[in-house]
């Protein structure tokens, strides 16, 4: 469904921009407010969580998102800096009307954005965010000028997320721990280390300007490092709003959220616990992933990309596990929302069942040659209406056949234009992808 404001995952964009000021997210909360007076029979006000992560430019848009909401009759509460799936899960737990997030996940300082989250603890679908959409105001309201009510928002996530795994499991273990200085940055920590686990942490010093800045999910080389050099049992790194998980092995190798997935897939099949024996990915994963599962037994289904289209998928199917390689991973026995904290303790999980490190483990995904590319483009134009690219991918889909894969598409969250090629080997998915980012070049403005 078409949408005008909403991306992948929510409203965002550079900070001051048309999009992510006080004024549209005023805006965006007086619209969203609107529309759940069309959901609820409720006469009374209705509760509005809100979290953001550590950019500076939060509390500005919390607030605004409050003024937005407050005029329409909502009642606005912040959970102050927690991460995205503490959100989630306390949307369910106090029985609120709607969870927000302020966050650009795994984007710079520069960038913010806007995320909801239902009743349910999951996103709102795309003919929610539609619906929205066309509520929103021309004008923005007035400003919150009242005290934001303030509910504690970690510790019933904290209880939750230990829970996890036996008390006093982790003793004797080393991990490295990158939290992006980002939301993460007091939860994870606190729960690894309750667990009894020796914790070594970076990006764990959060100023508002250098959230995801060379360090987090997206920048794993020093996570990589310190594992090496402190001979680690692991090593797990974060985004900026806590709901990725990117591991990296004694070994000092990073996995990503394939190899993650493959490993808890195949784990919960042997044991019986995989639901409708499916995981759920998106056309992004490897194909090694459907190769490794049918292995176990198991069945794959692939989605568009976006955490919350494998959620639906998941919900449709009744599987329990699904995610992105980017390292967004959902179990949804846990939470109804991607969880990078949880991701990491259910690989510890199987690591501590089966006795096998992280480097054993990893060996049961083989991954085809893969190549990705993220091109920074001046204007997203429709890709089949190009005189040059259309013509390549249907040529190089031709010779690659049931050998491999393409995929191109444009980030619902940056002008980027995302480039993917698997095949049979590294010189030929080099050659694929040459030729692809040649015609898209001839076709486009790429700065």
């Amino acid at each position: 469904m078409l949408r005008k404001y909403f991306g992948t995952d929510g409203v965002r964009g550079p900070v001051g921009g048309p999009l992510i000021n006080p004024s549209f997210a005023a805006r965006l909360g007086q619209a969203v407010a609107r529309w759940l007076k069309t959901q609820s029979p409720s006469s009374g006000p209705l509760q509005v969580i809100i979290g953001r992560d550590t950019r500076a430019s939060g509390r500005e848009l919390e607030l605004a998102v409050a003024a937005g909401l407050a005029c329409e009759g909502c009642s606005p509460v912040s959970l102050g800096v927690v991460p995205t799936p503490a959100v989630a899960r306390a949307v369910r737990k106090t029985a609120a009307a709607l969870g927000v997030v302020i966050t650009a996940s795994h984007n710079p300082a520069s960038d913010n954005g806007i995320k909801f989250f239902g009743p349910s603890g999951m996103k709102l679908t795309d003919g929610q965010e539609a619906a929205i959409e066309a509520l929103i105001p021309d004008q923005a309201p007035a400003p919150f000028v009242r005290p934001l009510p303030v509910l504690e928002g970690a510790a019933d996530y904290l209880a939750a997320t230990q829970a996890i795994l036996p008390s006093g499991s982790l003793r004797g273990w080393h991990i490295v721990l990158d939290t992006a200085n980002g939301a993460t940055c007091c939860t994870s920590p606190a729960v690894l280390r309750a667990l009894g686990a020796e914790v070594l942490s970076i990006g764990d010093k959060p100023d508002g300007q250098n959230i995801n800045e060379s360090v987090g999910s997206e920048h794993p080389e020093q996570l990589a490092a310190l594992v090496l050099k402190n001979k680690a049992s692991l090593g797990i790194a974060h985004d900026g709003d806590g709901d990725r998980c990117i591991l990296c092995d004694e070994h000092g190798t990073i996995l990503d959220g394939d190899e993650i997935l493959v490993i808890l897939a195949s784990h919960a099949l042997l044991q019986g616990k995989l639901s409708a024996r499916t995981l759920v990915v998106t056309v992004q994963s490897n194909l090694g992933v459907d190769q490794a599962v049918s292995v176990a037994h198991g069945l794959v289904s692939r989605t568009n990309v976006g955490d919350r289209y494998v959620i639906e998928r998941m919900l449709e199917l009744g599987s329990n596990l699904g995610g992105e390689s980017s390292g967004h991973i959902i179990c949804s026995d846990i939470s109804p929302t991607g969880d990078g904290l949880v991701a990491a303790l259910k690989v510890i999980e199987v690591m501590l069942l089966t006795g096998q490190p992280l480097s054993v483990l990893r060996t049961a995904l083989a991954k085809f040659p893969q190549l990705s590319k993220a091109l920074k483009v001046r204007e997203k134009l429709p890709l089949d209406s190009l005189p040059t690219l259309p013509r390549v991918l249907a040529d190089i889909e031709a010779e690659l056949g049931s050998q491999g894969r393409l995929l191109t598409r444009y980030s619902g969250t940056e002008a980027k234009l995302r480039l993917l090629v698997e095949g049979p080997t590294d010189a030929i998915v080099a050659a694929a992808m040459a030729r692809i980012e040649a015609a898209v070049r001839m076709d486009l403005a790429v700065i």
